[in-house]
């Protein structure tokens, strides 16, 4: 089959790959029909190289049609369409039971002492091959995939794979109220989508921070008050739209993608020129973030307000404004979202209404093929480039 792989700092490649195959009788074989290119595969395109092998296929954002089943498989059959979540998580567990699917406790990465494997996210998270591929192999099958309606497109249920669970569990974790006001930084996929959520579970204030006149304006056209970031008085305006004091939330979806931070954005460029051992060592432990979004979002949020973080952040010892959130007394929530935690809040929203855009959400379809130009427009924000889904 052909799939997306790695071979190093922004050098993708679709190449022929063996077909997966059923290794537990727990298993499905999914043909892809869609898969996204998120955010965070950037971070493996960019600086998350030391935690790569070359080959490692990609991806985390796929759905598809079931191919085969594993024997002990009864909740699918051949031709269902599923959605695959991000997490490999069981369902089972006690962290699943908790709502805590990027936790779960069956595919902990124990020897790196992280949480839930992640599909086709480095050796941090299980190297699990991902769903930028024609076909994919997941585990756990009466558990793990979403199964949704024939008739509707891809558009609609694509994004329950991570885009819409994670920009729900950042709008959950910002406990905005309805009536209250929250400020979203960063307009990519997950702002953009955290902007729409917001502003439909009743907020009476979104304000959306970029500096692409492209996402700006995307924003803006679905009822957004939209800000520059490079506004030198950006944090007056803020305060000026929420009575002074400035937002009841912010929600940092930018992460170690942030402009700023020069010497951060140093190391980002040193990581990448280092030996992989060392490299995975250096980043294991020292501050390689650039922190320019969150120290905003520190900034702005109003006293006792609450920080969201959904943006992913690397370092292990990013140093912190301690004094500061402990004086206005901020509420600090983040994580990996936990995909199926939210499943049932979302699916209803995806019918013929339609109210969060879904369907016209990816601003651009390309063949499978063109993954390496994916990448780079996407990478580079070019040609308006905010989501990109591939077509096996």
């Amino acid at each position: 089959m052909k799939a997306v792989t790695w071979h190093g700092r922004r050098d993708v490649r679709v190449e022929d790959v063996p077909d997966p195959v059923l290794k537990e009788p727990t298993d499905v074989i999914v043909r892809i029909t869609s898969t996204g290119l998120c955010g965070s595969d950037l971070h493996l395109y960019e600086v998350m190289g030391p935690f790569l092998d070359e080959g490692d296929i990609l991806g985390h954002e796929p759905m598809g049609i079931v191919e085969e089943v594993g024997a002990d498989v009864t909740a699918l059959k051949t031709g269902d369409r599923v959605v695959i979540p991000f997490n490999v998580s069981c369902g089972s567990c006690f962290m699943c039971g908790q709502g805590l699917q990027s936790q779960c406790e069956t595919t902990q990465v124990r020897e790196q002492g992280m949480g839930a494997a992640l599909f086709g996210y480095t050796k941090l998270y299980g190297q699990v091959p991902g769903g930028q591929a024609e076909f994919m192999r997941v585990p756990f099958g009466n558990t793990l995939p979403i199964k949704v309606p024939d008739g509707p497109p891809d558009d609609r249920f694509v994004y329950l794979s991570d885009v819409l669970p994670t920009a729900w569990q950042a709008v959950d974790y910002a406990d905005v109220r309805e009536g209250g006001s929250v400020v979203v930084l960063g307009l990519g996929p997950i702002g953009d989508m955290a902007c729409r959520i917001a502003k439909h579970r009743g907020a009476s204030t979104v304000i959306g921070v970029d500096l692409v006149p492209g996402r700006l304006a995307r924003a803006k056209s679905r009822g957004i008050t939209v800000l520059d970031v490079r506004d030198s008085e950006l944090v007056d305006h803020i305060r000026d739209l929420t009575g002074g004091r400035g937002p009841d939330a912010v929600i940092d979806a930018v992460g170690m993608e942030a402009h700023g931070a020069p010497v951060a954005k140093l190391a980002h460029q040193a990581v990448g020129m280092l030996p992989d051992a060392i490299a995975a060592r250096f980043m294991k432990t020292a501050g390689v973030d650039r922190l320019h979004a969150l120290r905003l979002a520190i900034d702005i949020v109003r006293r006792g307000g609450t920080i969201s973080l959904s943006g992913v952040y690397g370092g292990m010892a990013d140093p912190m404004p301690m004094l500061t959130m402990f004086d206005k007394q901020i509420q600090l929530r983040m994580g990996q979202a936990n995909v199926w935690r939210w499943v049932n809040d979302i699916l209803p929203l995806l019918g013929d209404d339609d109210p969060l855009g879904t369907e016209d959400f990816a601003t651009h379809h390309l063949p499978l093929a063109e993954a390496p130009h994916a990448y780079e427009i996407f990478q580079q924000k070019r040609d308006n480039a905010v989501k990109v889904l591939l077509k096996p």
